[in-house]
């Protein structure tokens, strides 16, 4: 398996997942647009799209940072272009980008219940509508095009909604943008999947909310790693999945998963949100 050559657009890549993700394909030499947010350094949260690319470029690949709001459409179009004309096409898009309010629906303000589903489903639809006709292209050169997007399986419970219905919907819409975008675009040779952890996963957003033992957690390398397989699938034959990184690694012969724990030794994980 290699991404060697590839040429990859992640939203939301200057720290976390998405930046352990930019990382494993630069150890191939891949090629890879950051677009996020951060261009200056925040006290509260690690990473700039800057920091991102030099540790993108010191790992053996080809960056390229580019700040961008999801919030603006114009802002998201432009920067797939940048990264089209950069890179002379795109091969493999990410929607990493996510954002998290974890709360009630009365103390759910309406500026936070905007963000997530400006952020989520907005955002990854139209960075998804964007990259289509370069990844059309992409199939049809045989360069085996993928979208990747970081959301849960669907499941229409009441049990994933109770505690915080507006971030499950806003989740849930990233989701079913997997769900139809696999299918619409299955003719053209798109992969087009979903990817989510077993357990909670160490991030600087993990970080800011209340009474999570981040000792309990994995770190982000274990969907870096499962993102890796999926992306080095065949692209017509590995579409409409929803994965799930532990089972994932499984299928591919990796079951110990030790060195994926914040604290070695760990064996009661706190388990994902929206799996059971």
């Amino acid at each position: 398996m290699s991404l060697a050559g590839k040429r990859i657009f992640i939203t939301g890549g200057s720290r976390g997942i998405g930046l352990a993700i930019a990382l494993r394909a630069a150890r191939d030499g891949a090629s890879i647009a950051i677009a996020a947010k951060t261009a200056e350094v925040n006290p509260k949260l690690p990473g700039t799209i800057y920091s991102a690319a030099a540790e993108i470029e010191a790992a053996g690949g080809v960056a390229l940072p580019i700040q961008c709001d999801l919030r603006d459409e114009d802002q998201i179009a432009a920067s797939i272009a940048k990264a089209a004309t950069e890179f002379g096409g795109i091969d493999i898009l990410i929607n990493n980008a996510s954002a998290i309010n974890l709360t009630k629906t009365e103390a759910t303000p309406a500026k936070r219940f905007d963000l997530m589903f400006d952020v989520n489903v907005r955002g990854t639809f139209l960075t998804s509508q964007a990259a289509i006709p370069h990844l059309r292209e992409s199939a049809k050169a045989g360069r085996n095009p993928h979208i990747l997007t970081l959301s849960p399986p669907l499941s229409m419970k009441a049990k994933w909604f109770q505690h915080h219905v507006a971030y499950t919907m806003a989740k849930y819409g990233m989701s079913m943008c997997v769900l139809g975008m696999s299918e619409e675009f299955r003719k053209d040779g798109i992969a087009v999947n979903a990817l989510w952890p077993r357990t909670a996963i160490d991030t600087a957003a993990l970080q800011m909310i209340p009474d999570v033992d981040t000792a309990a957690c994995r770190t982000p390398e274990i969907l870096s790693d499962a993102a890796y397989i999926v992306l080095n699938r065949e692209s017509k034959g590995c579409t409409g999945n929803f994965f799930v990184d532990d089972e994932l690694l499984a299928s591919e012969g990796i079951t110990d998963l030790e060195k994926y724990s914040v604290v070695p030794g760990t064996k009661d994980f706190l388990l994902d949100f929206f799996l059971d």
